[in-house]
């Protein structure tokens, strides 16, 4: 789950230019597809856990049903990026593994609420997040290859808009049916409500209709006779592409080494975080309620909602303070900036468990919110100060796995100190989330960046 990465290979900038100037609103089309990608990935972050535990799963071994993303993230992300310079067929490079994606990913979310099963719905989350990762990393080098330079801020941040967006809107799904009447204690025969059902069918929808709209639209450009002769020369493969990235792994540039060491703080913390909010809230708005909140019961179901409705005013807040970040990285720079979101954060999460009403829940959404903003945003700023142009496009790829890799190491760990360090509470787990971002400021601040 890696929808933060904006930035676009610096192979496409060395490459002499030769894409038209676009209008906004044709950028904005060509962005709609990223749209729905987000909106999947919302989903997710939003559902799963309730979906889990309608299913009846045990709080302990949730972070081991949520390995589908960062192994597929780190598996599948770089290599098909890698594998998308080198494709050329009658549709493009970049379409046919994001029409691919799409088609995978539609066909999940249209399947998910149907589980009956718990393997069924973790077996369907490994096959979602594949089909996510196949679109996510060709469609911003889709963005790169079709906007000249000065167009190119433009494309991303529409694209990072677009999460923002997508997300809110995703997390608020559920509680959106409830107000057109739909009763939000109203399950299916597995337990899981129709208002998830509902907002899982209409991101299949979305997730295949907003990416065949926008290469419809804005369709790749044909190769130049030149870049088809340095894709020539490039060597083909899966094996030619891990050599790439094992080659720039090695010769990877101090200051990023050091910035692994805050990514692995603060996507620890969130991975915590995504998992464990709606349990968390269960357990502080219906503490009678000690079996974990298993099965599809009123209390649940109605702490999840709020669970998600605060999931829609972070991702508010992220939007909003992603833009309003960007004079103030310009000014004092991105490390001190990322250290001051993670610290609010981190102060935002520790202070969860302690508020005891849904009113008050929302008001440390403002720090979540601005942590994930930073995030999304400030640490890549930083990266793109250390490593060198002509290797961005691998080293962003690498970076994905600073991603992914904290969330498998969160995902083993967590199963074997949730009920010996954390006592079995999910509380507990939102105040560990609120050490970890803390940890990860000091991390940033740490790092040695290019003066």
């Amino acid at each position: 789950m890696t929808s933060a990465v904006q930035a676009p290979s610096a192979s496409h900038d060395a490459a002499p230019f030769r894409a038209p100037r676009l209008s906004l609103p044709r950028i904005v089309e060509m962005n709609l597809g990223f749209f729905g990608l987000q909106f999947s990935f919302g989903l997710q972050q939003a559902n799963m856990t309730p979906i889990y535990t309608f299913l009846g799963a045990d709080e302990a071994t949730m972070p081991l049903l949520w390995l589908a993303g960062p192994m597929t993230g780190l598996l599948i992300q770089p290599i098909v990026g890698a594998l998308s310079d080198r494709t050329n067929s009658r549709l493009g490079r970049r379409t046919p593994y994001f029409l691919i994606g799409a088609v995978i990913c539609s066909l999940c979310l249209f399947l998910m609420p149907y589980s009956s099963a718990l393997w069924m719905a973790a077996s369907l989350l490994w096959l979602l997040d594949a089909g996510n990762n196949i679109t996510m990393e060709p469609y911003r080098a889709y963005i790169a290859d079709r906007l000249e330079p000065g167009q190119r801020p433009a494309g991303f941040l529409i694209q990072s808009a677009f999460t923002g967006l997508a997300q809110c809107l995703s997390y608020a799904t559920p509680s959106l049916l409830v107000g057109f009447g739909i009763s939000q204690n109203l399950v299916d025969i597995n337990g899981i409500p129709v208002i998830v059902r509902i907002a899982f069918v209409f991101g299949a929808i979305l997730s295949i209709s907003t990416i065949v709209w926008s290469v419809v639209r804005v369709p790749e450009l044909k190769l130049t006779e030149a870049e088809l002769a340095e894709m020539a020369a490039k060597p083909l493969g899966a094996g030619a592409a891990l050599a790439e990235i094992r080659d720039a792994f090695i010769a990877m540039p101090r200051p990023m080494r050091q910035l692994a060491w805050a990514m692995l703080c603060q996507w620890y913390a969130m991975f915590v975080y995504w998992q464990f909010i709606s349990l968390s809230v269960s357990r502080t708005l219906f503490p009678g309620d000690e079996r974990g909140t298993a099965g599809a019961n009123a209390d649940f179901i109605s702490a999840s909602l709020t669970a998600q409705q605060m999931g829609v005013a972070y991702n508010a807040v992220a939007f909003i303070g992603a833009l309003a970040l960007i004079p103030v990285v310009r000014r004092l720079g991105a490390k001190p900036v990322h250290a001051a979101c993670l610290v609010a954060s981190g102060i935002a999460m520790m202070s969860l468990p302690m508020l005891d009403s849904r009113a008050a829940m929302f008001v440390p959404m403002i720090g979540i919110g601005l942590g994930w903003a930073g995030m999304m945003g400030n640490t890549y700023v930083m990266l793109a100060d250390c490593i060198p142009p002509e290797r961005t496009g691998v080293y962003m790829g690498i970076f994905n796995m600073f991603i992914v890799v904290p969330m498998l190491i969160e995902t083993m760990t967590m199963p074997l100190i949730y009920a010996p360090l954390l006592g079995s509470d999910p509380r507990n787990a939102i105040l560990l989330a609120g050490v970890l971002m803390l940890c990860g400021a000091v991390a940033t601040l740490r790092v040695r960046t290019a003066a």
